[in-house]
């Protein structure tokens, strides 16, 4: 039986590809699979990934016909995969040697749902560890409890899919699943689902995924109109756990959280194309209209002057905003 799966979705990266894979062979054992997903590629990737499954060992090669970024690429790997567990690596990132034998071992030794762990961040040639914001190691818990306090940062601010193991059941009752379509922020309706209806989960200390930065296609780094799907990520989270049976208590959380998001985007508005720009500024008023209003209000007075003011600013200033993205 396949032991691990580890699922890679790849979209124009072939400058990164190669390293990516060598670090994969460099954890290959025969009960793990590696799930290769080529999201369409338009460069010379899915050559690259042609000739690793025949170097790999228990690589699966999958090409979409067409473009559907990253979240439903993960989802067609999660659909291919057969492993007791699974994990996630980004085309352009890698693994330290050995690493998902020691994270297999970390999810099996504490006997949970999900493993959270650390990751090294790669930003030209400096390093810095970044680091689950949960300060109980290697101890079960329930996941929603880690959700809360409202005002610091928790284990649903660190969303990167990539940093932990899961197992196969969340999976097989689709907790593990993405909203297809979503092209940035996929991971935080993800990462709220996962902690409301997971059973339990641990942090681990392990930080063996090398995050690499600053990479000129990556999404973070184009400012066109993809970049604007933080709203339709948002909106999923505020909308599934508005049906929460805890509603009352994480919905300060939800709401501080997209506010903060859309405060940074706004803040750096000058990298957006114009036309995105101006629909960034239609759709955020929009947005907050959405939002339950007292706890808008709450959130904005507990904001802080900068961020508080620019969203104020935003809301006032597109007053009939009522559309939703695209």
């Amino acid at each position: 039986m396949v032991k691990l799966s580890v699922i890679v979705p790849f979209y124009n990266v072939q400058s990164y590809a190669p390293d990516t894979l060598r670090s994969l062979r460099a954890n290959a054992r025969e009960d793990f699979e590696f799930i290769l997903v080529d999201d369409c590629s338009r460069d010379a990737t899915p050559e690259i990934l042609e000739q690793a499954t025949r170097e790999l060992p228990g690589a699966v090669f999958v090409r979409h016909e067409r473009n559907g970024g990253l979240a439903t690429a993960r989802n067609t790997g999660i659909d291919a995969a057969t492993g007791e567990y699974l994990t996630f690596l980004d085309g352009d990132d890698w693994v330290a040697p050995g690493y998902y034998g020691r994270l297999t071992a970390a999810i099996e030794g504490l006997n949970c749902d999900f493993v959270r762990t650390d990751h090294v961040q790669f930003t030209g040639k400096k390093r810095t560890v970044g680091r689950v914001p949960h300060g109980l190691r290697d101890i079960v818990m329930k996941p929603r409890d880690a959700i809360l306090p409202a005002d610091r940062s928790t284990s649903v601010d660190y969303a990167y899919a990539w940093a932990g193991i899961y197992h196969r059941r969340l999976a097989d009752s689709g907790v593990l699943r993405f909203k297809d379509g979503l092209r940035t922020a996929e991971d935080r309706p993800w990462i709220w689902r996962l902690h409301r209806e997971a059973e339990s989960f641990a942090v681990s200390s392990l930080a063996g995924v090398f995050y690499r930065r600053g990479v000129s296609s990556s999404l973070t780094q184009i400012g066109d109109v993809r970049q604007l799907d933080f709203i339709r990520a948002f909106d999923q989270v505020l909308e599934e756990t508005a049906k929460d049976r805890d509603a009352d208590r994480l919905l300060p959380k939800a709401v501080r959280t997209y506010c903060a998001v859309m405060a940074h985007h706004l803040d750096s508005i000058e990298r957006f194309e114009p036309a995105v720009a101006r629909k960034l500024r239609t759709l955020s008023a929009a947005a907050m209209r959405r939002m339950p209003q007292r706890l808008l209000a709450e959130t904005l007075d507990a904001l802080g002057d900068k961020r508080a003011a620019r969203l104020r600013r935003v809301r006032r200033t597109h007053p009939v905003a009522l559309g939703v993205a695209s």
